[in-house]
């Protein structure tokens, strides 16, 4: 039996999502971190201010972590050539796509996204890399 070999591209995205992940945990760690502070300022005598930003920093931290995991899970599928890795790099290039023509209208930016989510949909259709994910 051939042994399949990884696209460069699908090892590029791979390592991507790996940078994004630990990126996404620094952030959540930041985020988690402030959510605390705020809480014990509120303790402090800030009142309901303070306990609102704690439940800001502890939701967008939560958040953050959640991201950072699914950005680590998404790199061991793509790694490893996972069907359903194939289909949630769909999922969220669709999603990147959408978020960019919604964000066109007050940023220009959205363009970049509409560019590179459009790009990685575009990839993700190869016939060598969808062999890789056993999706041919």
């Amino acid at each position: 039996m051939a042994t399949k070999t990884r696209p460069v591209g699908i090892t590029i995205l791979a390592v991507l999502e790996i940078i994004g992940g630990i990126i996404g945990l620094l952030g959540a760690a930041v985020f988690l971190a402030f959510g605390a502070l705020a809480g014990v300022v509120a303790g402090e005598g800030l009142g309901p201010l303070g306990g609102l930003f704690a439940a800001l920093g502890g939701i967008v931290g939560g958040l953050l972590l959640v991201l950072a995991l699914v950005s680590f899970l998404l790199a061991y599928g793509f790694w490893t050539g996972k069907g359903w890795a194939w289909i949630l790099g769909i999922i969220f290039s669709i999603i990147g796509i959408v978020v960019g023509v919604v964000t066109i209208f007050g940023d220009l930016s959205g363009i970049v996204s509409i560019v590179i989510n459009g790009l990685i949909l575009f990839y993700l259709f190869r016939p060598n890399v969808k062999a890789w994910f056993g999706k041919a």
